[in-house]
């Protein structure tokens, strides 16, 4: 038997560029890609990792799981922050309902209250200390992703926000946060900068228009992949993941 679904989806963007999707065996409420790994929760918050063609169960309970190049981490029922280093999942003395590890080495997350904090890339590579100095950025958020130079975010009224020059160095980046045009539910941001979302409608969106030196891009551009809705997505090596509202997953190139 093999390991992906037969069936391809033809997904059309609407100025016609067509991609290639094939339905990834089992059903998860949150996904996370980045530097070549991808893994998810489901609903009874059992963390998974694609390896090979398979989503395959690690023996942990947890929320919410993130991976990118600030390493592998994940978020508890209690909203307590681990981070899986030395072959298991060691404490981070602070506490989130929701972890981003996408920036350039840097922990970004938010907390039950909706507050904003971010870590370094001095600090996070330390490994888990209680001497972290974490950094508070004004605002509230529900959501928070960062990428290699800006991090976007989406408050609980859906308004979508992004914060501009971003470093290892200075996960603050610059200035304040900045208001995009529309409103989603969840946003990601790639590792090469390509940022996607889901609106509240259930659509899934992609920011056209982003360079360096335009950060917030221009325009919102819907993709149809999930013929029920969507509910999460993330980015990584070309690849898209798309959880759709019955939990199905969708890989697309």
């Amino acid at each position: 038997m093999k390991v992906f679904q037969s069936l391809l989806l033809f997904c059309l963007l609407h100025y016609n560029l067509a991609l290639e999707c094939e339905v990834v065996p089992g059903n998860l409420k949150q996904i996370d890609a980045g530097v070549g790994l991808i893994g998810g929760v489901n609903n009874d918050n059992e963390v998974f990792l694609l390896l090979g063609n398979e989503f395959r169960k690690i023996n942990v309970t947890m929320k919410h799981f993130t991976v990118g190049p600030a390493g592998e981490l994940a978020v508890n029922l209690s909203n307590s922050v681990f981070k899986f280093q030395s072959g298991q999942f060691s404490s981070i003395p602070v506490t989130f309902k929701q972890v981003d590890a996408g920036g350039d080495q840097i922990i970004a997350g938010v907390t039950p209250l909706d507050d904003i904090f971010c870590l370094n890339k001095d600090a996070n590579n330390i490994g888990p200390s209680g001497n972290f100095v974490w950094v508070q950025l004004a605002g509230k958020l529900k959501y928070y992703s960062c990428g290699p130079y800006s991090c976007w975010g989406v408050n609980a009224a859906g308004n979508i926000l992004i914060r501009r020059s971003v470093t290892g160095a200075s996960c603050g980046g610059s200035g304040a946060f900045e208001a995009v045009a529309g409103a989603l539910s969840m946003v990601e941001v790639a590792s090469d900068g390509n940022v996607f979302g889901v609106d509240i409608q259930g659509n899934l969106v992609q920011r056209a228009g982003i360079t360096i030196s335009n950060p917030p891009g221009s325009s919102w551009t819907i993709i149809s992949i999930c013929p029920n809705g969507h509910k999460h997505v993330t980015y990584d090596l070309g690849r898209l993941y798309v959880i759709c509202s019955d939990g199905s997953i969708r890989r697309c190139i």
